[in-house]
């Protein structure tokens, strides 16, 4: 995934960016103390500039760690730096790529929150929504064959609301296209939830509710290839409660938009 880009703003001055004697120990005090063995302690960081890069550098090289410490370090020393908001991004990504996804939706939520009009939301928004993506299902469909559609959607409702806010507040997004794509599969999972609730009902002759969950399938996901599905069970629901003109109606959706037969099973 692309990591964030640097602020276009300038660069703070030797004179601002320089620090103290003082906050040079404290910063070092920080990451030298969290270094493991094989690491080189950060000793010789001069200034923010330099602190900044060195900590992109070893999230460059997967050293989430070490770039985590770096940047909050200088976070809590100087927050209103002219790089703040640049390193509130490059933390939302380090948290996500370490796999801390719980601090990446934080962190993006509170960038959004404190910078509601800046340029880089739409990279927020991104962050926050592959941060609630259910990364996990398809591995655990591949190892234990899981159907994982089968499942709560946990998080994954989340994930097709930010990313929904992504794509329609920002369509000339650089990850926008990205998002899209997410979207589709996203809008079918949930989609196929929906469905896998409504024939638990109709198994149970709770048909009402059948209804309500198919219908809610079609209308919240629109578009999805489940809807087909959906539109199987509302058939078989309405007729199960002798609602034939609407039963009628669903087929006649059904048909028109994926050429079935008139037979439901």
């Amino acid at each position: 995934m692309p990591r964030p880009a640097e602020a276009s703003r300038p660069l703070p001055t030797p004179v601002t960016a320089t620090l103290s004697a003082f906050a040079l120990v404290a910063i070092l005090s920080v990451v030298t103390g969290c270094a493991g063995n094989d690491e080189e302690p950060v000793t010789e960081v001069q200034n923010i500039r330099e602190a900044y890069d060195k900590a992109r550098d070893s999230i460059t090289h997967n050293n989430f760690s070490r770039g985590i410490q770096i940047f909050e370090a200088i976070q809590a020393r100087y927050p209103f730096s002219d790089l703040s908001r640049q390193i509130q991004l490059e933390l939302m990504y380090a948290f996500y790529k370490s796999g801390q996804r719980e601090r990446a939706i934080e962190a993006s939520e509170t960038f959004i929150r404190e910078n509601p009009i800046h340029r880089r939301v739409d990279y927020a928004l991104y962050i926050q929504g592959l941060a609630h993506f259910d990364g996990d299902s398809g591995m655990l469909e591949r190892w234990f064959r899981k159907d994982m559609t089968r499942r709560p959607p946990v998080g994954v409702e989340e994930s097709y609301a930010t990313l929904r806010r992504l794509v329609e507040r920002y369509p000339a997004s650089p990850y926008a296209p990205d998002a899209r794509q997410r979207l589709i599969y996203l809008r079918d999972r949930l989609a196929q939830y929906e469905n896998h609730v409504a024939d638990w009902y109709v198994r149970r002759g709770a048909y009402v509710a059948a209804v309500n969950r198919a219908k809610n399938a079609l209308e919240e996901y629109n578009g999805s290839p489940s809807n087909e599905r959906s539109l199987e069970l509302l058939i078989i629901a309405y007729e199960e409660l002798g609602m034939q003109d609407l039963a009628d109606d669903a087929r006649r959706v059904l048909e028109l938009n994926f050429r079935k037969s008139a037979t439901v099973n």
